[in-house]
Parts: structure tokens; C-alpha cells; sequence
């Protein structure tokens, strides 16, 4: 493609956090440009965000709703080429439905949807549409994730008898959601952030890295989920026990009142003839163990790291890449699937972002652990997305 790509935002204004990531990882290729956005549902915050970012006032809108209208409209030269919707969960498939409908491609933030119903339909959406939607599970783009990936397809490890992922954070430890704290108030609500908060925001992530990693589906899981502070109606801790197809076991726990952790999301992956582990905390290295010789540490961007993760190695061995680098992999990867698509090629082939299949999968992911949690069942079985 011989330009960049066009792109406006809906959601990520003043205020927000991970809007602000998103516009930074998806230039930092140079790939890609912000010429549009509705920022915010506050009009205001919405104008006052396009004018920090420097965007024509044209271009900048009260609602996601005249920015569909207004673009759809827009010549072949100045259209949009994909939206990247940041806002939250219970505005993921208004927007995206509408885009989509629209001719957009879209990227949006995890998880897919407020609910499961809403992903199934989104998934039929996008079908129909056949345009290119991207669902960010930033960690997946870690280059040594990807060498963990390729180590267990290779079967460097044998037959996986075991899967520990585990994402304990702090940071709702206390009753944040009553201090304004914005990113705690909308995560607490379940109008906003639907049935889960800890399983939505973080425990997704972990039952996504698990299954990149080793392919492994779950087959049931049974789960006790908690809400330790008083007040709080979502919950902030889950424990989850997972039963896979063919045989593999595993244990998933995240939790955000584990006091002073900050964002340890870490897998152990144990085989029949080796293990592995890797924390998004020191994601430059990956460790492999064995039962008859020294554990191993391999480190990004040296010679003997795998063909894949050395095409999503950025900068030489000694300078650390991590969440940043990884969330602009993702994105790397999705441009060249949008790129095929406004320029009416077929999809290129290896593509390696996460889907709106995976989304279906979170939102089960989801629906499932709360329904083994509050039932009388011990085990769930996870029903096919």
C-alpha cells in the first residue's frame, strides 16, 4: 500500500487510558494515521481530544453516531479505512454493529462485547460484512509468547499434562469505584461492564494466553469467583480449575485484590518431557525446565530464538522490548489484513491477531465460570462457540 491507513477512534478522550495506548501503538510503525474521532460521550471531552491531538474540528464528533454518518460519506481519498473502538464493554457492539454495517473495518478492545449474545452477534456481522475485525489481546504479541507457541507446536515439550495461568493485580483492593476513580466506577457497574469485572478485564487475558499458547481448548472448568470488599456487586477475585480436551489439566486465577501485585500475568506450561514459563512482568525471557539437565532462560532477539519470534522482534537482544511492542505486533499484524481488504486482495496468508472468534470465546469463556460459580454443578461443560 502506498499510503498510511486511516483510522478515527470512538471512546479514549481525556481521562481514559487505554485509548491513549492505542493511538500510540498504531503509529508506531508508521503505518497508520488518526484523522477522526469521537472521543468521548461527553461532547465536550470529545472536542477538547481532538484539539489535543491536533485533528481537523471537522473531523471530530459529539457522537460515534454522526461520525458514521458523516464518514460513510466521505470520497475514496479521504474515507476512513478502520475504526478503533476503546470504549466501555457496553458500548463495544453498538459502535462496532454500526461500523461494520457501515463498511469499516474494525479494531476493538477486549472483551468483544457486554454479553455473550451480543458476540454471537457480532460474529455473524462480521461474516456477512466480511470485514476485517481485530479484538486486542495485546499479550499474545509478545515475541517470546510467540516462541512459547512455537516450542509446544514443535513439541519441544510433549504431550501438555498441565496449564497454570495466573494474573493477580492490587489495584481494587479497596472501594476505588467510590472515589471517581474513573477506569474503577464503569468496571464495577454492571450496566456498563456487565456480568464480570475481574473475569471481563483480566480473565479473558489469561484464558486467551493459555490457549495461544498451547491450542488447548477447555472442555468444563469449575469455578468459585468472590467479591471480597464490601459493597462491591461485580467480583475481584476468581479461581477456576479447567478440565481440557485431551486429557490436559489446568488451574486459572486472576484476581484484583491481591495487595501489591501490580500486572503479573504469568503461564506454566508442564509436558510430558519439558516445561515452560513466562511473566508479562520480564517478558524478555522464557524460561524451559527439564528432568535431567539445568532449566534454561531464553532471551528475545538472540540467534537461536525461532523464526516467528524473531519476525516480531523489534529492537537487538539487550534492550528491552515488552507491552507496548507487543500491543504494536498486534496491530502490525491486523494492517496487513486491512490493508487487503480496502485494497480488495485476498487476506494474506499466516495472519496472527486475535478475531472476533476469540471474542465469541472470551464471552463463553466468561458466562461459563459464572454459571459453574453460582450453580449447584460442580463441573460445567464449556459449551462450543
Amino acid at each position: 500500500m502506498n499510503r498510511k491507513l486511516r483510522f478515527g477512534m470512538i471512546g479514549g478522550g481525556r481521562g481514559a487510558f487505554i485509548g491513549a495506548v492505542h493511538r500510540l501503538v498504531a503509529i508506531m510503525d508508521g503505518k497508520a494515521e488518526l484523522v477522526a474521532g469521537a472521543f468521548s460521550a461527553d461532547p465536550e471531552n470529545s472536542r477538547a481530544t481532538g484539539g489535543d491531538l491536533l485533528l481537523d474540528p471537522a473531523r471530530v464528533y459529539g457522537t460515534y453516531r454522526e461520525m458514521a454518518r458523516v464518514e460513510a460519506k466521505m470520497p475514496a481519498a479521504q474515507r476512513l479505512d478502520f475504526v478503533v473502538i476503546v470504549t466501555p464493554n457496553h458500548e463495544h457492539f453498538p459502535p462496532a454493529k454500526l461500523f461494520l454495517e457501515a463498511g469499516f473495518n474494525v479494531v476493538c478492545d477486549k472483551p468483544a462485547t457486554l454479553n455473550l449474545a451480543e458476540a454471537k452477534k457480532l460474529r455473524e456481522i462480521v461474516r456477512r460484512t466480511k470485514k476485517v475485525f481485530v479484538l486486542t489481546h495485546n499479550y499474545t504479541g509478545n515475541a517470546m509468547v510467540k516462541q512459547a507457541r512455537e516450542l509446544v507446536r514443535a513439541g519441544a515439550l510433549g504431550a501438555i499434562r498441565k496449564v497454570v495461568v495466573e494474573y493477580p493485580q492490587g489495584w481494587l483492593s479497596t472501594r476505588l469505584e467510590t472515589t471517581g476513580h474513573k477506569q474503577a466506577t464503569w468496571r464495577a457497574d454492571p450496566k456498563r461492564a456487565g456480568a464480570a469485572n475481574c473475569l471481563g478485564d483480566i480473565g479473558t487475558h489469561a484464558e486467551n494466553l493459555a490457549r495461544y499458547i498451547t491450542g488447548l481448548r477447555i472442555e468444563s472448568l469449575c469455578a468459585d469467583v468472590t467479591s471480597f470488599v464490601p459493597g462491591r456487586v461485580l467480583e475481584d477475585d476468581a479461581n477456576i480449575l479447567v478440565r481440557y480436551q485431551g486429557g490436559a489439566k489446568g488451574v486459572m486465577h486472576a484476581s484484583q485484590i491481591a495487595v501489591g501485585e501490580e500486572n503479573d500475568l504469568n503461564i506454566r506450561v508442564h509436558g510430558e518431557k519439558a516445561s515452560l514459563e513466562w511473566h508479562q512482568e520480564q517478558p524478555n525471557e522464557l524460561v524451559m525446565k527439564f528432568p535431567d539437565q539445568p532449566r534454561q532462560i531464553w532471551r528475545r532477539g538472540n540467534s537461536y530464538i525461532g523464526a516467528t519470534a524473531k519476525k516480531f522482534t523489534r529492537i537487538p537482544f539487550g534492550h528491552p522490548e515488552g507491552y507496548l511492542e507487543a500491543f504494536g505486533n498486534v496491530y502490525l499484524e491486523a494492517f496487513r489484513a486491512i490493508s487487503a481488504e480496502v485494497r480488495g486482495k485476498p487476506m494474506p496468508e499466516g495472519l496472527d491477531f486475535p478475531t472476533i472468534e476469540d471474542g465469541v470465546i472470551g464471552m463463553t469463556f466468561i458466562e461459563t465460570v459464572l454459571k459453574s460459580a453460582r450453580g449447584k454443578a460442580k463441573w460445567v461443560k464449556f459449551s462450543k462457540a
